[in-house]
């Protein structure tokens, strides 16, 4: 089992992060298909869209994705606050406030990492989402922004968030870049700083602090759960979603180890709901594509799904045909019983 260091019982020792066009509600069932007690996210949502748009669109979730967290994008207390009193009473189990992403889109909307150059109004922000809402209310930022990036700035940083209330901070392990770099490449060519990160938690023992970012398997999680309260996994999991394969057991002592045909066979039951509920296939099947990654038959089953579920009209038969086509192993990759 995964060491957590954690005085004070931090409950989610691993997460995945919240992905845009990938964290929708169809990739967070498969993943509780996988595991069941890791922490999952939404994608961002915007917080005036929940005000305004269509909500069961927004935030409807199976109740098997329980533990879920809603990720909110927005930079003004009063809407930001209601959106995370709407999040909590559609039964979310925290709110989180995104301050990490660096896209021009979101930087456009005055959110997302462009906020950490304004601590203050994050903070008055996030005192406004507590008051809000009973669940717990959580951070996810980068170490800084452009030049503001400093060990000192960092810690004034998640003073000010600890100051108003907020617990749990998760930390990408690298600035964030505004300018000239594109999302894909800030998260490769800002170099990561796992000290800092470790650092926060010696000099901030009360507070919880989960680092994200170029972690690519449980062994590497399980190296930094020795000095911190959690680790979240990203693009890793939409890549191989079975890297999490043994994350009930390594993570949670549970003794809960599916294998890929018991995974494959769920989700082609919930496709065949889903399309009676008027989903297209492809909606489910795009997050099936690495289901079968590295195994035999992995690359035809790729195929078939990519070729076929996204025609109009695609039926589950599809998803059948492909299950028969390929040699899905019986079980996932034999690892170690826990101690």
């Amino acid at each position: 089992m995964m060491p957590n260091p954690s005085a004070h019982g931090y409950p989610h020792p691993l997460s995945v992060a919240p992905m845009m066009d990938w964290t929708d509600r169809h990739f967070r069932y498969l993943l509780r298909q996988i595991t069941r007690r890791s922490l999952l996210y939404t994608e961002m949502v915007v917080d005036r869209s929940i005000l305004l748009g269509h909500r069961p669109k927004l935030l409807d979730f199976h109740p098997l994705e329980h533990p879920v967290a809603l990720q909110l994008g927005g930079s003004t207390p009063e809407t930001l606050a209601e959106a995370s009193r709407i999040g909590e009473a559609w039964g979310y189990d925290q709110i989180n406030l995104n301050l990490g992403c660096p896209s021009e889109r979101v930087q456009g909307g005055g959110f997302g990492a462009c906020l950490m150059k304004e601590p203050d109004l994050v903070a008055e922000c996030m005192a406004a989402m507590r008051q809000a809402v009973s669940v717990p209310v959580t951070a996810k930022h980068r170490l800084g922004v452009d030049d503001l990036e400093s060990y000192p700035l960092l810690c004034r940083f998640v003073e000010r968030l600890a100051g108003v209330g907020i617990q749990t901070f998760v930390v990408h392990a690298r600035k964030a870049i505004l300018k000239g770099l594109s999302p894909a490449e800030n998260r490769s060519i800002p170099p990561l700083r796992y000290g800092w990160v470790y650092q926060l938690k010696q000099d901030f023992p009360h507070l919880n602090i989960v680092l994200n970012g170029g972690i690519r398997s449980l062994e590497e999680a399980q190296t930094h759960l020795a000095h911190l309260d959690g680790v979240m996994l990203g693009r890793a999991v939409y890549e191989d979603p079975f890297v999490l394969a043994e994350a009930d057991w390594r993570g949670y002592g549970l003794a809960w180890r599916p294998t890929r045909l018991e995974v494959a066979q769920s989700m082609i039951a919930y496709a065949e709901a889903q399309l009676e509920q008027g989903t297209p296939l492809w909606a489910v099947a795009r997050h099936m594509l690495n289901l079968l990654k590295g195994q035999p038959g992995g690359k035809l089953w790729r195929r078939v799904l990519s070729e076929q579920a996204n025609r109009r009209g695609a039926r589950v038969e599809v998803l059948h045909q492909a299950l028969e086509a390929v040699a899905v192993p019986s079980r996932a990759t034999p690892a170690a019983q826990p101690a």
